[in-house]
């Protein structure tokens, strides 16, 4: 079920009137209700893969109790591994199995062996990525007695498959999201308010600007052949706006839908295209994504104790694991080491935590240096978003290659008049709202109160004019 759907806003009133009128504020009724959901919010994809995502809970479920009860760490250690085998199994059969058995047939090809591997003729399992990482999470947290296992299995179910966060994120934590689940909530009419005006927003960044630049954005990248530089540019720059405005549309609306039910998850993104350098840009773009790395991968690894070349190393197996997290191709992989190398000047030099407050924080307008900067990142971001779009390697090198000649100078030949009025539209008020949580958290509220119902009603027309067939999201296919 998409966000973007009729049926989508039909299923999302009638839970939030049993949520909080048939459960009477009970919570162990509404958390039972919230499961139900998810699970049917899920089955609507595909109700095959339910039986997947079931198993996978009540695997970390288990596998959790065992290890808080374990007499010894041999005990423990086992479990441990054997929730971290099976899950990672699972990923590594649907996600990547392919990816490795290709890739082995190719390299023997090159030196004179040809064999034709068996592979798996199977769709990805949507959101496979996310709930299997809130499951390795948390059973990662017990194993290093950092959180307790949780007993109540509904409880439980309901932090894994959350309906609002299940298929794309934001990535969870138990301790963040499991205490929520466990205490009574009671109805708050300005968190419910609020919660639709992300919506709003969200549904905005992803039917209005996300949908509208992919359109063009997948005309030039599937035949960029047949366009000059100049155009390819636009290209890259459509899609750079498209699966910003896509995924960080898809966080709006799971957090803002999550506050209707009295429930705060993760922000995942903070106005990344504003950022001054790669590492403030990191720091902006998939925050759930990029913390859980930091927390669980970077950090025993070493983190930045160790000496240079440790710094050097484990930067780039974050950024590799990354690329190979987004997906089975080599191009996700370049993609990683790309802005493992972008960033590398803020590591080697010690400066990458020179930009943690938002650029012009309390100002207008940014210094002439700030926007240079700001610049500079976001043509770094789109240089590394050509590998993230393309279909292969070879087709990002000849799209770069199509840009890199004389042809940069010529004119676009798409018409993007009304595109470029909309982007132009929603930099400014992302600009405005950018010390907030998101763009219209606090939109507006020193105007009349007809101007601000005004602009939330020009909102509410661009979508349903824009609205065309029901998109999926980007991050559904990881």
């Amino acid at each position: 079920m998409l966000f973007n759907s009729i049926n989508f806003a039909l299923f999302l009133p009638v839970v939030f009137f049993l949520y909080w009128f048939a459960t009477t504020s009970n919570s162990k009724l509404q958390n039972i209700l919230l499961l139900v959901s998810s699970y049917f919010f899920y089955a609507c994809w595909d109700w095959r893969f339910l039986f997947l995502l079931v198993f996978s809970t009540i695997l970390d479920f288990y596998t959790g109790i065992k290890m808080s009860e374990a007499e010894n760490q041999k005990n423990k250690r086992f479990w441990f591994w054997l929730s971290m085998i099976v899950n990672l199994g699972f990923l590594g059969v649907f996600k990547y199995y392919n990816f490795f058995a290709e890739s082995f047939a190719n390299a023997l090809s090159n030196v004179g062996v040809e064999i034709n591997p068996w592979t798996l003729s199977v769709i990805l399992p949507v959101g496979i990525s996310f709930y299997t990482f809130h499951g390795i999470s948390y059973v990662i947290d017990i194993y290093k007695d950092r959180i307790k296992a949780e007993k109540n299995f509904i409880d439980y179910s309901v932090f894994v498959s959350f309906f609002p966060l299940l298929v794309a994120g934001p990535i969870e934590r138990a301790t963040h999201l499991l205490p929520q689940i466990q205490k009574k909530r009671t109805f708050d009419f300005s968190k419910a308010v609020d919660g639709l005006r992300q919506i709003l927003w969200g549904l905005f960044k992803k039917v209005v600007i996300a949908d509208q630049c992919s359109e063009f954005a997948n005309q030039i990248f599937n035949n960029s052949a047949d366009y000059g530089g100049g155009t390819l540019i636009l290209g890259a720059i459509f899609f750079t706006f498209q699966i910003y405005g896509d995924f960080s549309g898809y966080s709006d609306i799971a957090l803002g839908t999550a506050r209707l039910f009295g429930i705060e998850l993760l922000r995942n993104f903070s106005f990344p295209y504003f950022s001054r350098d790669i590492a403030e840009f990191w720091r902006r773009w998939h925050i759930s994504l990029s913390t859980w790395f930091r927390d669980y991968l970077y950090i025993p690894l070493g983190g930045s104790k160790g000496g240079t070349w440790s710094k050097v190393r484990n930067t780039f197996i974050i950024f590799l694991v990354s690329g190979f997290w987004h997906g089975a191709n080599w191009t996700f992989i370049i993609w990683g080491l790309l802005n493992a190398l972008f960033i590398m000047p803020s590591i080697l030099f010690n400066t990458n935590r020179n930009n943690l407050e938002i650029v012009a924080k309390g100002r207008l307008l940014p210094t002439i240096k700030e926007l240079i900067a700001i610049i500079l990142t976001f043509s770094l971001t789109v240089f590394a978003w050509i590998f993230f779009r393309a279909e292969s390697v070879s087709h990002a090198l000849n799209y770069i290659g199509g840009i890199c000649n004389e042809s940069i100078l010529t004119v676009p030949t798409v018409k993007l008049y009304i595109l470029f009025i909309l982007l132009v539209f929603f930099l400014l008020i992302e600009w405005n709202g950018r010390e907030n949580q998101y763009a219209l958290e606090k939109f507006g509220f020193r105007l009349p109160r007809v101007i601000r119902w005004g602009f939330y009603y020009l909102l509410v027309f661009a979508i349903f004019y824009f609205a065309g067939s029901e998109q999926q999201f980007i991050y559904f296919q990881f």
